[in-house]
């Protein structure tokens, strides 16, 4: 097994432990709504600092149901996901082609040499 199999190995076993470990350990078992997002855990800590706190505005769209909610956070993350990899995977294909045109360059002045 090469070295870089054995990290990639070692990198999806992290994950995995980082997904599953709260789900494991009951992490947020006390609470109504367990694995609720940032804003939630954020809307609920103001109340209960400011109970007269009034919201600076309002969201300008607010899906019918949490369901839509995470599958329109779901296609976001996917997208995201896209634009990163389609760029480091353009950037790898640009350097190997640079790698390979300089080879090319550089197996053509050698032949030139020997026949001169």
């Amino acid at each position: 097994m090469s070295r870089n199999t054995r990290i990639n190995l070692l990198l999806l076993l992290a994950v995995a432990l980082l997904a599953v470990a709260p789900l494991v350990f009951g992490m947020g078992d006390h609470k109504e709504e367990p694995f609720t997002g940032a804003d939630g855990e954020a809307e609920t800590a103001i109340t209960e600092i400011e109970p007269d706190y009034e919201p600076w505005f309002s969201p300008l769209y607010e899906p019918p149901s949490g369901e839509i909610e995470s599958a329109l956070f779901s296609l976001q993350a996917a997208l995201g996901a896209g634009v990163l990899a389609y760029y480091f995977g353009l950037r790898r294909g640009r350097r190997q082609g640079e790698r390979r045109a300089l080879e090319r360059v550089g197996g053509a002045e050698e032949s030139d040499g020997d026949a001169g």
